[in-house]
């Protein structure tokens, strides 16, 4: 997968439903403050810690804006990733440096023994996480130039090279 290219909507899920004919895909409805979006889940679609979905569930979405997306109100996507949220949380997938600043420095991170980092099938990861793209979950940042932040949680989303 193509990490670079994701883009993330958070938001509220308001409604789950099965697409018509296909017991396999199902469209979720995310209530951003931006307006409404919906997402198309498909087998392929990546959902972190293999969580159940369900309405009223804080979430990003995450799409890939190198595709074609149909022109229609409130706009539809296909979810490539969705990973839920605690409440005032903030999630960030993007390529961190071996010193773990992001790629276009709006984010530095600082780790602490708290931190979990996993791999995306919820397996512990334990060499250095830089040099990766990371999604990255945390709550509050420092005002300094670039922001810095201490995760509650880091998945690596390691490259099958």
């Amino acid at each position: 997968m193509n990490y670079e290219t994701l883009v993330p909507v958070t938001g509220i899920i308001q409604n789950i439903s099965q697409s018509p004919g296909n017991c396999c895909h199902q469209t979720i409805t995310i209530s951003t403050p931006n307006g409404i979006n919906h997402f198309m889940l498909s087998p392929s679609t990546t959902v972190v810690d293999s969580t159940l979905l369900r309405s009223g569930m804080p979430v990003a979405a995450f799409y890939d804006s190198s595709l074609p997306v149909p022109l229609i109100y409130p706009p539809q996507f296909q979810a490539e990733l969705i990973t839920p949220l605690r409440n005032d949380e903030t999630v960030m997938l993007n390529f961190f440096r071996r010193n773990l600043t992001a790629r276009d420095n709006s984010l530095r991170l600082n780790l602490d023994r708290s931190t979990r980092i996993l791999t995306l099938n919820g397996q512990r990861y334990s060499c250095p996480p830089g040099g990766n793209f990371l999604l990255v979950y945390y709550s509050v940042t420092t005002r300094s130039i670039p922001p810095q932040t201490t995760p509650r949680k880091i998945i690596v989303l390691c490259n099958d090279r």
